[in-house]
């Protein structure tokens, strides 16, 4: 299939680090470049609270219910590098808080890119005011203390059947939240820049004239995601 000059990958792709290149791209494009390769990485059930997007590398909190006055909520967050997705895995638990107002505008003020829960946050005012990026299952105001405890940081956590170990690559926009596990960044990358690259052809095809079903037979639309042979 040859694609318009327009639309070839341009000599800019060698010098941008993945987190530059996956920040440009959709989470559908690298969702169906994760399919592509029979990679799970999609998020069900966790959107956008506050910000536009979030990129970084992972950095993984567990939360566990507790009894009790033993409960510790966000002190990890001394030891998140600047530039990390803070992902806590509060087992999807929606009726007390992992995240508050002090939180993100920490967070904010440190350069962390943003947070993801599986579980719910509360504050979100704060969390605008300062432009933090927060994707969550969900908001409620009861505070995790004497709920929850943190039992395992920078541990592979399990979300959604997806496995996110440190390091691995997250990104979220207003479709959700997708993860790339490290080892197969480059790979997911030139795939999902490539779905990107043929649908934005079939766009521009399509307003030329011809029909869409006729430019998506032409430029492999259905099988985009497909996993191949092998």
């Amino acid at each position: 299939m040859t694609l318009p000059l327009n639309s070839q990958k341009g000599d800019m792709t060698s010098t941008r680090t993945p987190t530059e290149r996956l920040s440009a791209l959709p989470t559908a494009a690298v969702s169906d470049a994760l399919d592509a390769q029979g990679l799970p990485g999609s998020l069900a059930g966790i959107g956008r609270v506050t910000g536009s997007t979030l990129t970084g590398t992972a950095f993984t909190v567990r939360y566990e219910p507790v009894a009790g006055d033993d409960g510790t909520v966000g002190d990890f967050l001394d030891n998140v590098p600047r530039g990390s997705a803070v992902v806590i895995d509060n087992a999807g638990r929606l009726d007390c808080t992992v995240w508050g107002g002090i939180m993100s505008r920490v967070a904010a003020a440190r350069g962390i890119a943003g947070t993801v829960i599986n579980g719910v946050c509360r504050d979100v005012t704060a969390s605008q005011e300062v432009g933090y990026s927060l994707w969550a299952a969900g908001r409620f105001m009861r505070t995790g203390k004497d709920r929850v405890r943190c039992v395992a940081v920078q541990t592979p956590v399990v979300i959604d059947d997806v496995t996110i170990n440190p390091g691995d690559y997250v990104h979220a926009d207003a479709d959700g939240v997708v993860v790339v596990p490290a080892p197969h960044i480059d790979a997911t990358l030139d795939l999902a820049e490539h779905i990107e690259r043929i649908e934005n052809v079939i766009v521009e095809t399509t307003i030329a004239g011809t029909p869409l079903a006729e430019a998506r037979r032409r430029f492999g639309y259905h099988t985009l995601q497909t996993r191949s042979a092998g």
